[in-house]
């Protein structure tokens, strides 16, 4: 791992920080604490700001992956947490839940990742929101020191610049339906059969009964990821839907 100068930080000496379910503040050995600390359901180990005068403000964002509310601090981040909130690697969700600290030149620095993420696997991901410029030196620096702490426990780390306008827009509609109220439950069988061979949206859905009631099932199935349709172009009712196992055998 590298500090800011080049140099080495050895990975033994990086610490976690950490608010435990009680709000009480720890600080433990870094490659112990990820193998064993469920970190994805503590709170955010600092509060987030409020900045006036700035369109930066923390809200919540209900998960469905995780099943319970998970604060963010800003726009970028609620859209990043959209995103991975519909990715099926994903199982657990939180914002800013730990800061990662080690000493730099005789003083204490950290990062704190916005985002962290448990994947199927059982590993994690920390992810940082930036813009397009990427970050200065200094930031940087203090993530690449993360992405090797995150590498040494076979975690990952990633920096997410502005995604693509169509896609948030596409997801962020599907996003509205996430909830597993809107599933088809007894009649999903009827779902995926109008599904079965790839057709427009509009005629899977008039097929199948009332559209008022029918195109909430289609769109929770399409965020679920049960059904698939184009997310790079503009949803519209003659978009084309199919099953996701076609879409994977055609690849």
């Amino acid at each position: 791992m590298r500090r800011e100068d080049g140099s080495a930080v050895d990975a033994r000496l990086i610490d976690v920080c950490f608010r435990d379910p009680g709000g009480r503040s720890r600080q433990v050995p870094w490659l112990e604490a990820a193998q064993v600390i469920p970190f994805e359901d503590f709170p955010a180990v600092r509060p987030f700001q409020v900045r006036h005068g700035r369109r930066i403000a923390p809200g919540w964002w209900w998960s469905s992956t995780a099943g319970r509310l998970v604060m963010y601090g800003s726009g970028v981040m609620r859209t990043q947490l959209m995103l991975l909130d519909r990715d099926p690697a994903v199982v657990a969700l939180a914002c800013r839940p730990v800061e990662l600290v080690w000493r730099e030149g005789g003083r204490t620095v950290g990062r704190a990742p916005q985002l962290m993420a448990r994947l199927q696997d059982g590993s994690g991901l920390f992810l940082d929101c930036v813009g397009r410029s990427g970050l200065s030196a200094l930031p940087a620096a203090r993530a690449r020191v993360v992405a090797d702490a995150a590498e040494a426990v076979g975690w990952s780390y990633r920096l997410a610049g502005p995604p693509d306008p169509v896609l948030v827009a596409n997801v962020r509609w599907l996003a509205g339906y996430r909830h597993p109220r809107y599933a088809a439950g007894p009649w999903m069988s009827a779902v995926l059969e109008a599904f079965a061979s790839p057709r427009p949206a509009v005629e899977g859905v008039y097929g199948l009964g009332d559209p008022i009631a029918v195109w909430p099932a289609v769109f929770h199935a399409l965020w679920s990821g049960v059904l698939r349709v184009r997310l790079d172009e503009p949803l519209h009712e003659r978009a084309v839907v199919c099953l996701a196992r076609q879409e994977a055998e055609a690849a």
